[in-house]
């Protein structure tokens, strides 16, 4: 292909399976897969003329400075390279380099197929203007959501020269601004680390990952901080015609026992009296189709998938032409997809065909969600029949996307709830009742559960006999840990990162030992390199000067921001920044140190030190078994006060010391009751509830 002969357009595509699937949706005849420097390549005829169909694999091409030594900062100057060029393991991209260069070499005209977003215009662009010869802003662009014959068919026909390349330009400099911003703090961390005697090493942090990591530290330390209050919930036992349920105090939280014991007194041998009944029903409607935030979220709470791989599982799927493109923001599906075409495939599915049935005899006009996206609807099956057997992951993720997708054209639910509130005295107590009437989209959606609760039939001035009156001691709760759905949601309600990059920036810390466990915890790595930043280069953990900086670039997509002020300005921040780190190189290097030998596992402060009165006991986690104990941090200073601790469970402080030995008194939170417990194992309340035990064992 690479010598003369018949001209042919060169069509660009993303991904290797891209390639193939628009090869096969747009040819008239057989394609034709040969091999040009080791990279498969497509040709096919079209209406007379002849398409070859080459693909990237992902970015080809990416953002370094022209030194590329990872000691040396602040960098400014930067170019982009052929990936092979900046990565050992990326050869593979200068053998197609190679072949898209020889191939364009002969073709007359050009086609950008990759991905329509910001990251697809990215990878297209720079193919175009480096390997192709300038091509860039004289090639079409076909955009498409699916994979489909029809869709690639109709954006092939309409495949113009854009008018503008804003999407390309804000991609591309959001890849400077990315490694400005990494390179120069990752390589001024490191070498502070080194400076203060320890071996060079590689701490790395993004403007992106800063915040994001921020999020998981500031909540780590409301937790430590969270001090469990007691209160009691009361619940009344009632009897009416024979029958007997409970209802709950109005009093939410009693906070005291002597507020209990008033509270028991009060109903001691009163009538219970029905003051209220409201009766009330509640139309429900479906949820609308999903974008990517949403089906993260929700593949993580039905079947505990991680954003990444949820990603990557949709993104299977799109390229096996059985989902629309997942990197979407849009909640919206427009008329335009041809929904009862798409119904009628799903029709052929057993799982669906009864459902589509009933769909198919109503006017379809699905529930629209807020959320738009200018390049793409939401998230929707293509109808089509898979070609191959699909993985398991696979099955779930499609199952819940058809099954949204169906929802959104189903009726509404239809809930009746009902409030009994009964007097006792002048205490109140209320019960609570939901029942479904019409269940609508719920029973196509089966991932939603709605509990039904049944309320007797009771009417105001009813009296009921109180059988009992009972109390449980419960225990305020810190905030929950962020999980990686969770974390994700944040992080697309502050703004920062994007629809396609969050999940893998969570994926990031994960590797990079910041966080760690399901939970998201802090490391003390994370800690550490946290609190440097926040006390000398506080714009890198920043929520607003991402987001600032996020808003900028879609103003750049729009054309109405101009690129170069943006790098102007984030070149002067991070010099300003840059040059704080470096007078304080030995501050910083002490943090990063600090964290590379501690065995402190989470900064948790127990209490006061009972034997050095200096210290304070905190958790600690032994290098050689990896269990907790609690330990003083006067033990440089020759203090050895220790105590062993349970290992499962999470341990909170009482905030005050034990009454018998000073040590600190603990919650240990897990069970559904938690455990209260002076650590000290030699102390005069442990001994005699030991002694108790013997004698009571004897006895027996």
């Amino acid at each position: 292909m690479s010598g003369k002969g018949a001209k042919y357009v060169l069509v660009v595509c993303e991904k290797p399976d891209a390639a193939k699937r628009v090869s096969e949706a747009l040819s008239d005849g057989p394609v034709l897969r040969s091999i040009v420097d080791g990279v498969p390549v497509f040709s096919f005829e079209r209406a007379n003329e002849r398409f070859v169909v080459c693909a990237a694999r992902g970015h080809l091409y990416g953002i370094s400075d022209l030194v590329n030594e990872r000691t040396v900062y602040p960098v400014f100057d930067l170019s982009w390279f052929p990936k092979g060029m900046m990565e050992k393991d990326a050869r593979g991209a200068d053998n197609r380099i190679a072949a898209i260069r020889r191939l364009a070499s002969n073709a007359s005209d050009f086609v950008n197929a990759c991905d329509y977003d910001t990251e697809g215009e990215t990878i297209g662009y720079n193919i175009l203007q480096f390997a192709c010869g300038g091509k860039a802003e004289s090639a079409r662009r076909a955009k498409f959501s699916t994979l489909t014959r029809e869709e690639l068919d109709s954006a092939f026909k309409n495949a113009v020269i854009p008018a503008n390349n804003h999407l390309a330009i804000a991609g591309r400099t959001r890849h400077v601004i990315d490694f400005l911003w990494g390179v120069n703090f990752s390589r001024s961390m490191s070498q502070s680390l080194s400076s203060v005697g320890h071996r060079f090493r590689t701490i790395s942090i993004g403007r992106v990952q800063g915040p994001t990591l921020n999020f998981v530290v500031e909540r780590e330390k409301q937790i430590q901080s969270f001090v469990p209050v007691p209160y009691w919930k009361v619940r009344g036992n009632f009897e009416a015609r024979g029958v007997r349920f409970g209802a709950d105090c109005a009093h939410d939280r009693i906070r005291t026992m002597a507020a209990l014991d008033r509270l028991r007194s009060e109903c001691q041998g009163k009538d219970a009296v029905v003051s209220d009944v409201t009766v009330y029903h509640q139309r429900i409607a479906p949820p609308p189709a999903f974008n990517l935030g949403d089906l993260q979220r929700e593949a993580y709470r039905v079947f505990g998938f991680s954003p990444s791989k949820t990603l990557e599982v949709a993104e299977r799927l799109y390229l096996d032409a059985l989902l629309s493109y997942p990197r979407t923001s849009s909640q919206k599906l427009p008329k335009s997809i041809g929904y009862a075409k798409i119904m009628a495939g799903l029709s052929h599915f057993s799982s669906y065909s009864k459902v589509v049935a009933k769909l198919l005899g109503e006017n379809l006009e699905p529930v629209q969600g807020s959320m738009d996206d200018s390049a793409h609807p939401a998230i929707y099956p293509t109808g089509e029949r898979p070609r191959r057997a699909l993985s398991s992951w696979e099955s779930k993720l499609y199952d819940l996307v058809a099954r949204r997708f169906l929802a959104a054209f189903a009726p509404y639910a239809l809930r009746q709830n009902a409030t009994v509130k009964i007097m006792v005295g002048d205490n109140e107590f209320v019960k609570e009742g939901r029942k479904t009437l019409v269940c609508g989209w719920l029973e196509i959606y089966n991932f939603t559960k709605l509990n039904d609760v049944e309320v007797p039939m009771l009417q105001v001035g009813d009296r009921l006999r109180l059988l009992s009156i009972e109390s449980e001691e419960r225990f305020e709760r810190p905030p929950p840990r962020y999980n990686q759905s969770t974390l994700l949601e944040k992080m697309e309600r502050e703004g920062i990162g994007t629809k396609g990059t969050r999940a893998e920036t969570i994926a990031t810390l994960i590797r990079r030992g910041y966080i760690a466990g399901e939970d998201m915890c802090p490391t003390e790595l994370g800690f550490s390199v946290t609190e440097m930043m926040s006390r000398f280069c506080p714009e890198l953990i920043s929520t607003e000067m991402t987001k600032r900086i996020e808003e900028r670039l879609r103003l750049i997509e729009s054309g109405t921001a101009s690129a170069s002020d943006l790098l102007r300005e984030n070149v002067r921040v991070v010099a300003k920044q840059l040059i704080v780190m470096k007078s304080n190189e030995e501050g910083v290097g002490g943090y990063l140190g600090l964290a590379a030998r501690a065995s402190v596992l989470a900064r948790i402060k127990l209490g006061a030190c009972p034997l050095c009165r200096s210290g304070s006991i905190v958790i600690v986690k032994s290098k050689r078994t990896g269990k907790r104990f609690a330990g003083c941090t006067g033990y440089s200073d020759g203090c050895r006060a220790s105590a062993p601790l349970p290992q499962r469970g999470v341990i909170r402080s009482a905030g005050r010391a034990c009454g018998y030995c000073s040590w600190p008194v603990v919650y240990v939170l897990g069970g559904r009751h938690p455990w209260r417990l002076c650590i000290n194992m030699a102390c005069p309340s442990r001994v005699k509830k030991n002694e108790l035990r013997v004698v009571q064992k004897g006895s027996r």
